[in-house]
């Protein structure tokens, strides 16, 4: 169970990865983020976004045409 969800379904990119930053700024070193997107470029996103952040990319899949992530604020 992540510590804190984010639902971006409906929104283009670059705004999940937007949304997602600033909820990773209201986390602790550590703790998870969960998204849920519909943006088939997010998955490509998430993956660039944790390199260049130091974040952790836990999980990702697809269901149904939605897109999930789990992140892992670095400590």
């Amino acid at each position: 169970m992540a510590d804190q969800e984010l639902d971006a379904r409906g929104l283009n990119c670059p705004l999940p990865i937007l949304r997602a930053k600033k909820a990773l700024n209201d986390l602790e070193g550590g703790q998870t983020l969960s998204i849920i997107a519909t943006d088939p470029g997010s998955v490509k996103d998430f993956q660039a976004f944790a390199k260049q952040t130091g974040n952790e990319l836990l999980e990702s899949g697809e269901t149904n045409g939605e897109f999930t992530f789990l992140i892992k604020k670095k400590a």
